[in-house]
């Protein structure tokens, strides 16, 4: 066995310098077009991310043929960013797991701190702690290398998980600090996320001035360069600052614009939902419902906890794979019976993964639809409710109409009665005041009948009350 390993060294030796000449000579015509491919996929990350991937693929190819190990793993590192920008986590985690293993295996510092960069970013928006801890490392790579352009991205990225954990003022410390860095660097399309990220921290301070100040000059730089996807997230930033300061026709002018730039479902479902804000706060209220009820649809929290599982079980999976791969390397006997090791184990996980999600997803089924069951009850009960009540109202209406009926009747009837009733008795009373003034009639005998006149008056008056405080009586 000492033998084999000592032939092999051997073979080894005499054989490296003729592999490094000879993969000199392949590379020298082609590692410069893998870096311009990198570069350009790179470029392309902001404004059409489908280019990222595509052009990265390309270089991924090119590089294999040449065996530039840099050159691969750059090329996945940027692939992951593509695929990041089309909020398709688990393969960018995938990609960058593998720009991860490159790097460390030609000992590029620089490539694993990017790459510890990157990774952060996927943890970002749902685990806190763990994306710090990936920025971390990467700022204790950047410090050592005293790389100012990958300081400041780091710089970014941790300001971005304080402002998520709400340590605003933290926040802004760390975007003022990446802001300089970058400026340093002449890094034109980081400084402008820099300057998104300080205004939508202001917004949350409702300090809605200086955002709007900084969203503005960052909308500014990124229609310069043609950054579409920026521009439709600046954009989302304005129209909540805007809604806030109640310049609800400035709001609807840039969600309009942001909209023309949007790329992907999320930001569109992003934009119905400011656009439901800024109809309620317009007071709209069936506009703002219809948003709503649309929005409601599109929800996707589903969505969003599958894929943080996911990127879970990857992310061990990927580490079982590294820690293979480099005991590959020292242990080739073993090579084969590790891998299927490993692949027995990943099967289990990945079956034991499956039937919690299928489990999970028949218990969701089977609460969402007692809920439903439960909504259909309360809905049949109130409309069961409805009808009586419309019914008890109609029989309301029915007496009611009755009894006005019957009063007006009454009423008719008092107007008929005191038309022919009363008016006799006062023409007499005014005939005799006639005679009176005449002299054709004594005084005392006037007065007499006069006296009668009034009583007649007032027996019919009396009459009349009883008639109309009578029911039982039908009439006069």
């Amino acid at each position: 066995m000492k033998i084999f390993y000592l032939g092999f060294s051997l073979i080894f030796i005499l054989l490296a310098p003729v592999y490094v000449f000879g993969y000199q000579n392949v590379t020298s015509a082609d590692t410069n077009e893998v870096i311009r491919l990198n570069k350009e996929a790179y470029k392309a990350r902001l404004s059409e991310a489908t280019q990222t991937v595509r052009i990265a693929d390309k270089a991924i190819k090119l590089a294999r043929k040449i065996n530039y190990p840099n050159g691969i793993a750059e090329a996945y590192r940027i692939k992951g960013i593509g695929l990041g920008y089309l909020y398709d986590q688990v393969k960018a985690f995938d990609c960058y797991n593998e720009a991860l293993s490159y790097f460390k295996s030609v000992g590029n510092k620089n490539g694993t701190a990017k790459v510890y960069n990157n990774i952060g970013n996927l943890y970002r928006d749902n685990d806190y702690e763990t994306a710090l801890s990936y920025f971390k490392t990467g700022k204790s790579l950047a410090v050592s290398l005293k790389d100012t352009a990958l300081l400041a991205s780091l710089n970014l990225n941790i300001g971005n998980v304080f402002y998520r954990k709400k340590q605003y003022f933290d926040a802004i410390a760390q975007f003022a600090m990446a802001r300089k860095m970058f400026e340093q660097v002449h890094d034109d399309a980081n400084l402008i996320s820099c300057l998104q990220n300080t205004g939508v921290t202001y917004y949350s301070m409702g300090q809605y001035d200086k955002a709007k100040e900084m969203l503005l000059k960052a909308n500014e730089g990124a229609k310069k360069f043609e950054m579409n996807a920026t521009i439709s997230s600046i954009d989302l930033a304005l129209a909540d600052v805007y809604i806030a300061q109640r310049k609800f026709e400035d709001a609807e002018k840039i969600i309009r614009e942001g909209s023309s730039y949007s790329l992907n479902k999320k930001v569109d479902y992003d934009y119905k939902y400011t656009t439901y804000q800024l109809e309620y706060k317009r007071k709209n209220y069936e506009k703002a419902l219809s948003y709503l009820t649309n929005l409601y649809q599109l929800d996707s929290v589903d969505y969003h906890n599958y894929v943080s599982n996911q990127i879970t079980i990857l992310k061990d999976k990927n580490e079982r794979d590294v820690i293979n791969k480099e005991k590959a390397l020292l242990e080739e006997q073993r090579k084969n019976s590790n891998y299927m090791f490993w692949g027995a184990l990943l099967v289990a996980a990945l079956s034991i993964g499956v039937i919690g999600l299928l489990v999970f997803n028949v218990k969701r089924k089977a609460e969402t639809n007692q809920r439903l069951t439960e909504l259909n009850a309360e809905v049949s009960r109130q409309k069961d409710n409805l009808d009586r009540i419309n019914h008890h109202l109609e029989e309301i209406i029915d007496e009611r109409t009755k009894d006005l009926q019957i009063k007006n009747k009454k009423l008719s009837e008092y107007s008929s009665y005191l038309s022919h009733q009363i008016r006799g008795p006062i023409a007499t009373l005014k005939g005799l005041m006639n005679l009176e003034k005449e002299g054709l009639v004594d005084k005392q005998e006037c007065i007499k009948m006069m006296n009668k006149c009034v009583s007649e008056i007032d027996d019919k008056i009396i009459d009349m009350s009883d008639m109309l405080h009578d029911p039982d009586r039908a009439g006069f």
